[in-house]
Protein backbone atom coordinates (compact mmCIF):
# COMPACT_ATOMS: atom_id res chain seq x y z
CA UNK A 1 0.00 0.00 0.00
CA UNK A 2 2.76 2.06 0.34
CA UNK A 3 3.57 2.64 -3.44
CA UNK A 4 -0.51 3.20 -4.21
CA UNK A 5 -0.07 6.51 -1.20
CA UNK A 6 2.92 7.54 -2.46
CA UNK A 7 1.37 7.80 -5.98
CA UNK A 8 -1.62 9.85 -4.60
CA UNK A 9 0.24 11.97 -3.03
CA UNK A 10 2.57 12.53 -6.29
CA UNK A 11 -0.92 12.81 -8.28
CA UNK A 12 -2.82 15.25 -5.51
CA UNK A 13 0.65 17.52 -5.83
CA UNK A 14 0.50 17.74 -9.71
CA UNK A 15 -3.03 18.53 -10.14
CA UNK A 16 -2.91 21.06 -7.65
CA UNK A 17 -0.03 22.65 -8.89
CA UNK A 18 -1.58 22.82 -12.85
CA UNK A 19 -4.56 24.18 -10.98
CA UNK A 20 -2.66 26.84 -9.56
CA UNK A 21 -0.51 27.65 -12.50
CA UNK A 22 -3.59 27.29 -14.99
CA UNK A 23 -5.79 29.84 -12.68
CA UNK A 24 -2.81 32.03 -12.94
CA UNK A 25 -2.90 31.92 -16.55
CA UNK A 26 -6.61 33.11 -17.22
CA UNK A 27 -5.28 36.08 -14.71
CA UNK A 28 -2.27 36.81 -16.67
CA UNK A 29 -4.29 36.71 -20.00
CA UNK A 30 -4.83 39.83 -21.83
CA UNK A 31 -6.79 39.81 -25.06
CA UNK A 32 -7.23 43.61 -24.78
CA UNK A 33 -3.37 44.29 -25.04
CA UNK A 34 -3.29 41.50 -27.74
CA UNK A 35 -5.46 43.64 -29.74
CA UNK A 36 -3.61 47.01 -29.44
CA UNK A 37 -0.91 45.74 -30.25
CA UNK A 38 -1.82 43.81 -33.56
CA UNK A 39 -4.00 47.52 -34.26
CA UNK A 40 -0.16 49.09 -33.66
CA UNK A 41 1.06 46.82 -36.15
CA UNK A 42 -1.29 47.54 -38.91
CA UNK A 43 -0.53 50.89 -38.40
CA UNK A 44 3.25 50.70 -38.90
CA UNK A 45 4.09 51.02 -35.30
CA UNK A 46 5.78 48.29 -34.68
CA UNK A 47 7.99 50.42 -32.06
CA UNK A 48 4.88 50.74 -29.67
CA UNK A 49 3.71 47.29 -30.79
CA UNK A 50 7.20 46.31 -29.15
CA UNK A 51 6.47 48.93 -25.85
CA UNK A 52 2.60 47.48 -25.51
CA UNK A 53 3.94 43.47 -25.52
CA UNK A 54 6.80 44.11 -23.10
CA UNK A 55 7.20 43.13 -19.23
CA UNK A 56 3.65 40.95 -19.95
CA UNK A 57 2.76 38.32 -18.77
CA UNK A 58 0.52 37.00 -20.98
CA UNK A 59 2.11 34.24 -23.29
CA UNK A 60 0.63 35.47 -26.62
CA UNK A 61 2.07 38.70 -25.86
CA UNK A 62 5.69 37.36 -24.57
CA UNK A 63 5.95 35.35 -27.96
CA UNK A 64 4.59 38.72 -29.84
CA UNK A 65 7.34 40.57 -27.97
CA UNK A 66 10.33 38.37 -28.88
CA UNK A 67 8.64 37.71 -32.82
CA UNK A 68 9.08 42.04 -32.73
CA UNK A 69 12.54 41.91 -31.58
CA UNK A 70 13.79 39.88 -34.06
CA UNK A 71 11.57 41.19 -37.05
CA UNK A 72 14.95 42.36 -39.26
CA UNK A 73 16.86 39.09 -38.60
CA UNK A 74 15.04 35.51 -37.98
CA UNK A 75 11.16 36.16 -37.45
CA UNK A 76 10.02 32.68 -37.94
CA UNK A 77 12.56 31.30 -35.71
CA UNK A 78 11.80 33.86 -32.68
CA UNK A 79 8.43 33.23 -32.91
CA UNK A 80 8.87 28.93 -33.15
CA UNK A 81 11.34 29.30 -29.84
CA UNK A 82 9.24 31.50 -27.88
CA UNK A 83 6.32 29.65 -28.52
CA UNK A 84 7.99 26.29 -28.14
CA UNK A 85 9.12 27.81 -24.40
CA UNK A 86 5.17 28.78 -23.50
CA UNK A 87 4.17 25.42 -24.51
CA UNK A 88 6.67 23.41 -22.73
CA UNK A 89 5.79 25.21 -19.73
CA UNK A 90 2.14 24.66 -20.01
CA UNK A 91 2.89 20.87 -20.29
CA UNK A 92 4.77 20.95 -17.16
CA UNK A 93 4.03 17.89 -15.39
CA UNK A 94 1.41 16.04 -18.10
CA UNK A 95 3.76 13.66 -18.61
CA UNK A 96 3.88 12.83 -15.08
CA UNK A 97 -0.16 12.55 -15.00
CA UNK A 98 -0.21 10.23 -17.98
CA UNK A 99 2.55 8.00 -16.40
CA UNK A 100 0.22 8.09 -12.78
CA UNK A 101 -3.06 7.17 -14.95
CA UNK A 102 -0.98 4.06 -16.26
CA UNK A 103 0.75 2.98 -13.02
CA UNK A 104 -1.51 3.35 -10.54
CA UNK A 105 -3.88 0.77 -11.37
CA UNK A 106 -0.81 -1.59 -12.37
CA UNK A 107 0.26 -0.57 -8.57
CA UNK A 108 -3.48 -1.82 -7.65
CA UNK A 109 -3.49 -5.15 -9.20
CA UNK A 110 0.10 -5.68 -7.96
CA UNK A 111 -1.47 -5.19 -4.39
CA UNK A 112 -4.09 -7.63 -5.39
CA UNK A 113 -1.78 -10.58 -6.27
CA UNK A 114 0.22 -9.84 -2.67
CA UNK A 115 -2.68 -9.60 -0.99
CA UNK A 116 -4.09 -13.16 -2.63
CA UNK A 117 -0.73 -14.60 -2.07
CA UNK A 118 -0.45 -13.75 1.49
CA UNK A 119 -4.40 -15.32 1.83
CA UNK A 120 -3.64 -18.14 0.03
CA UNK A 121 -0.29 -19.23 2.05
CA UNK A 122 -2.77 -19.46 5.63
CA UNK A 123 -4.67 -22.04 4.19
CA UNK A 124 -2.80 -24.80 6.06
CA UNK A 125 -3.15 -23.54 9.08
CA UNK A 126 -7.25 -24.19 10.04
CA UNK A 127 -6.72 -21.98 12.86
CA UNK A 128 -5.99 -18.82 10.90
CA UNK A 129 -7.31 -19.97 7.75
CA UNK A 130 -10.88 -18.37 8.03
CA UNK A 131 -9.65 -14.99 9.04
CA UNK A 132 -6.36 -14.56 7.13
CA UNK A 133 -8.26 -15.48 3.46
CA UNK A 134 -10.66 -12.51 4.07
CA UNK A 135 -8.34 -10.47 5.36
CA UNK A 136 -6.25 -10.40 2.22
CA UNK A 137 -9.10 -10.68 -0.19
CA UNK A 138 -10.33 -7.47 1.77
CA UNK A 139 -6.85 -6.11 1.29
CA UNK A 140 -6.49 -7.14 -1.88
CA UNK A 141 -9.93 -5.17 -3.00
CA UNK A 142 -8.73 -2.06 -1.42
CA UNK A 143 -5.47 -1.77 -3.37
CA UNK A 144 -7.48 -2.31 -6.25
CA UNK A 145 -9.78 0.44 -5.85
CA UNK A 146 -7.36 2.43 -4.53
CA UNK A 147 -5.36 2.18 -7.84
CA UNK A 148 -8.09 2.65 -10.06
CA UNK A 149 -9.71 5.88 -7.61
CA UNK A 150 -6.20 7.49 -8.42
CA UNK A 151 -5.90 6.73 -12.26
CA UNK A 152 -9.77 8.24 -11.91
CA UNK A 153 -8.29 11.41 -9.95
CA UNK A 154 -5.58 11.85 -12.28
CA UNK A 155 -6.93 11.22 -15.61
CA UNK A 156 -9.62 13.77 -15.61
CA UNK A 157 -7.52 16.79 -14.64
CA UNK A 158 -5.09 15.22 -17.43
CA UNK A 159 -7.02 15.27 -20.14
CA UNK A 160 -8.46 18.78 -19.33
CA UNK A 161 -5.03 20.09 -18.89
CA UNK A 162 -4.11 18.71 -22.29
CA UNK A 163 -6.97 20.34 -24.21
CA UNK A 164 -5.87 23.77 -22.78
CA UNK A 165 -1.92 23.46 -23.87
CA UNK A 166 -3.70 22.22 -27.50
CA UNK A 167 -5.65 25.38 -27.58
CA UNK A 168 -2.58 27.76 -25.92
CA UNK A 169 -1.15 26.34 -28.95
CA UNK A 170 -3.15 27.19 -31.69
CA UNK A 171 -3.91 30.53 -29.76
CA UNK A 172 0.34 31.20 -30.42
CA UNK A 173 0.00 29.88 -33.64
CA UNK A 174 -2.57 32.53 -34.85
CA UNK A 175 -0.85 35.11 -33.52
CA UNK A 176 2.31 34.00 -34.79
CA UNK A 177 0.88 34.29 -38.34
CA UNK A 178 -0.80 37.08 -38.28
CA UNK A 179 2.32 38.92 -37.17
CA UNK A 180 4.24 37.45 -40.40
CA UNK A 181 1.20 38.38 -42.72
CA UNK A 182 0.58 41.83 -41.41
CA UNK A 183 4.53 42.61 -40.94
CA UNK A 184 4.73 41.45 -44.75
CA UNK A 185 1.98 43.40 -45.73
CA UNK A 186 3.72 46.46 -43.94
CA UNK A 187 6.86 45.65 -45.64
CA UNK A 188 4.98 45.64 -49.34
CA UNK A 189 3.37 48.81 -48.59
CA UNK A 190 6.36 50.57 -47.86
CA UNK A 191 8.32 49.28 -50.46
CA UNK A 192 5.57 50.14 -52.85
CA UNK A 193 5.64 53.89 -51.49
CA UNK A 194 9.44 54.19 -51.93
CA UNK A 195 9.49 52.45 -55.53
CA UNK A 196 6.28 55.02 -56.58
CA UNK A 197 8.42 58.01 -55.00
CA UNK A 198 11.41 57.53 -56.70
CA UNK A 199 11.80 58.87 -60.23
CA UNK A 200 12.11 56.26 -63.20
CA UNK A 201 15.17 56.12 -65.42
CA UNK A 202 13.75 57.70 -68.34
CA UNK A 203 12.23 60.63 -66.16
CA UNK A 204 16.24 61.23 -65.25
CA UNK A 205 17.60 61.11 -68.58
CA UNK A 206 15.25 63.63 -69.86
CA UNK A 207 16.17 66.14 -66.93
Amino acid sequence: MWPILIVSIVALTVVLERCFWWGGRWFRRDPKRIEKVFTAIENGDTAEASRLSRSSRDPVLRMLWNGLNHQHSSLEAALQVAAGIEIKRAGRFLVVMDTLVTLAPLLGLLGTITGLIRSFSFLGNEELAVQAVTGGIAEALIATACGLGIAIFALIPFNFFTSRVSNLEFELQTAATNLEVMLQAHGAERHVAIETSTPSSATRSSI
